[in-house]
């Protein structure tokens, strides 16, 4: 058995456009399945102390007042812009985790420790995936925003009226936070799976394989989330301010600081518990999709051989 396992050596990495497909694809699968908890959590992030009367109480109050006050079709509003992103944000993360991979191993050579490397590829992935995806977040976030449902019509007329109005660099404000939220994401997904990957023994089945990378991309999902929540947190209520609005979070420290002081440490953690519902499947589903298309791809494009 040991003889076999040393034997197996990781595949080479796909060529960048398959790598891309791969992640556009896993991307967009994990998106449609699980995006009516990113609006529960946004909601939840946006709402100072209790919210009042009309605040969320639990995931389950929060659905039930967002379908009997606002429609069913609220809990998919702002989906257009994530979608827009998700090909090429989740297809970045992928891609660019692995040439990150490539260059590391060059520069500190082969023996290099593994979830070291994972952690340092993850966080330099999630800042080249930050820069992409800013604008689309802010889009979203005034979108998903119960007190914004009378001001836009649409992703396309919240685009616009946030330019005509705030001037294009507004569709980077909270550059800062995405940058910090990305980087902790990122950093402790990778990191966590090498972990899991090296706790669990491989899988001698497909069926195996993929219930391995489910379980390893669950749990990295779930303890990226413990990492970045208190950074996502800032980074939704810095986007949800603007132009002419009093603009009370600006940097990311100083805004984590403030939500700690004011509100208390659980409301760094607001948004949590449809956060990981959706990010710790999400994360399992992300890496299985993507293993799963990448395996499709070098078995009957790049015809390579088990």
């Amino acid at each position: 058995m040991s003889a076999t396992k040393q034997q197996q050596a990781p595949p080479k990495p796909l060529p960048f456009q398959w790598q891309f497909l791969a992640g556009a694809v896993a991307g967009v699968s994990e998106i449609l399945t699980m995006y009516p908890l990113d609006v529960v959590k946004t909601r939840f992030q946006l709402q100072v102390g209790t919210g009042g009367v009309d605040g969320y109480k639990s995931i389950g109050d929060c659905f039930k007042k967002i379908i009997k006050n606002e429609g069913f079709a609220t809990l998919y509003r702002g989906i257009i812009p994530p979608i827009m992103v998700e090909a090429p944000k989740r297809a970045t993360k992928f891609a660019s985790n692995e040439q990150y991979t490539i260059l590391y191993k060059s520069i500190l050579g082969p023996d290099v420790n593994m979830q070291g490397l994972a952690i340092m590829t993850g966080v330099s992935a999630g800042i080249t995936e930050a820069f992409l995806v800013v604008p689309f977040e802010l889009v979203k976030i005034r979108l998903q925003d119960k007190a914004n449902a009378g001001r836009y019509n649409g992703s396309i007329d919240a685009l616009s009226k946030i330019v005509r109005a705030e001037g294009p660099l507004a569709l980077f404000n909270g550059l800062e936070a995405t940058l910090w939220r990305h980087a902790m994401w990122n950093g402790g997904y990778f990191g966590c799976i090498q972990g899991v990957r090296n706790a669990i023994p491989e899988a001698e089945t497909s069926n195996g394989k993929l219930a391995r990378n489910f379980v390893a991309g669950a749990i990295g999902g779930t303890f990226a989330t413990m990492l970045n929540t208190p950074f996502d947190v800032v980074k939704t209520r810095i986007q949800n301010q603007a132009k002419g609005s009093h603009m009370k979070y600006n940097w990311t420290l100083p805004g984590v600081a403030m939500v700690y002081r004011e509100e208390g440490f659980r409301a760094l953690y607001k948004g949590f518990v449809p956060k990981v519902l959706r990010l710790g499947p999400g994360g399992g589903i992300l890496l299985v999709v993507f293993d799963t298309v990448s395996a499709l791809i070098r078995k009957h494009v790049l015809l390579e051989t088990a």
